[in-house]
């Protein structure tokens, strides 16, 4: 039997991974890590460090912060879908108004900071971000199976603040970061929706695969997004951004990711989306730091 003396080290744990489930930690490190890649490529002249930390100080908080009202807003419906029925408020471990003041608070708490400490143009990219997310995209999943094409532009929009908070400004360089991340999304995404299309349909989402039973059209969005993903990746090379190693490495990239979806075309089964999943987690990072690497 435990100790009393462990009981509230015990208790103080869980808490600690249901706040950390409540943010999604792993989706909002992932937003840290295309934020840091913006600000990297955006940055020209003597590092400020006091500048790329408030930049992904005010990020993390505002992911998190999105993250959590978005789980308030979805409790219900997370309660019946069986991968996110052990999330704290389905569980009923955390309160619906702890988790809503939460998610408040970071908010608020992200945007502030980089209006303070970074720029206007890149608090108001945040503040669009959670507005998207939380007030679009979120009740849209209920209606349309387009939400799929709204939810990628928030999961898009951390790069551009990267490079908004580092440059200042707006440019075709930040654009194709913003575009990059979009596309990416898609087939991301799609894979998941097959992966989970019956846990989708038991929470009323209204998603591509609901009407979609053998995976035709699914496995062949998931294709075309693929290939529109492997030019606009090449840009930044083909404009005189990134040097000639770029292109030949984002091709290589490309292909290899592209050959996933073709897979998953021709196969259609939970095996083949699962594989274009975990492609797609390897492909971003690798091309993600071939950008910074090779940036002139």
């Amino acid at each position: 039997m435990k100790s009393a003396a462990a009981l509230p080290e015990e208790r103080k744990n869980a808490l600690l991974d249901d706040v950390l489930e409540l943010v999604k930690a792993r989706l909002s490190f992932l937003v840290l890590i295309t934020t840091l890649v913006g600000f990297l490529l955006g940055w020209r002249g003597p590092f400020d460090w006091v500048l790329l930390t408030a930049t992904l100080l005010g990020t993390a908080l505002c992911a998190g912060g999105a993250a959590a009202l978005n789980q308030w807003w979805e409790r219900d419906i997370d309660s019946r879908m069986k991968r996110t029925r052990g999330r704290p408020l389905p569980a009923r471990r955390m309160q619906p108004q702890d988790a809503l003041l939460f998610g408040i608070f970071f908010s608020l708490s992200g945007i502030a900071i980089l209006a303070l400490f970074t720029n206007h143009r890149a608090a108001f990219l945040a503040f669009a971000t959670i507005a998207i997310y939380i007030f679009v995209y979120t009740p849209m999943k209920r209606i349309s199976s387009l939400n799929t094409l709204v939810g990628a532009i928030p999961g898009a929009l951390p790069p551009l603040i990267g490079w908004v908070a580092a440059r200042g400004n707006y440019n075709i360089e930040g654009c194709l970061l913003f575009a990059t991340l979009w596309f990416w999304q898609m087939p991301h995404f799609l894979a998941i929706a097959w992966m989970y299309k019956d846990d989708y349909a038991d929470g009323g989402f209204v998603m591509l695969t609901a009407n979609d039973p053998e995976g035709r059209v699914t496995s062949r969005q998931a294709l075309l997004y693929t290939l529109f993903l492997v030019p606009v990746t090449l840009l930044p090379s083909m404009l005189g951004f990134n040097s000639p190693v770029y292109f030949i490495g984002a091709l290589a990239l490309g292909l290899a990711f592209t050959a996933f979806a073709l897979r998953f075309i021709t196969q259609r089964s939970r095996n083949a989306a699962r594989n274009l999943f975990f492609a797609s987690i390897i492909y971003l990072p690798l091309l993600l730091g071939l950008l910074v690497a090779t940036k002139r």
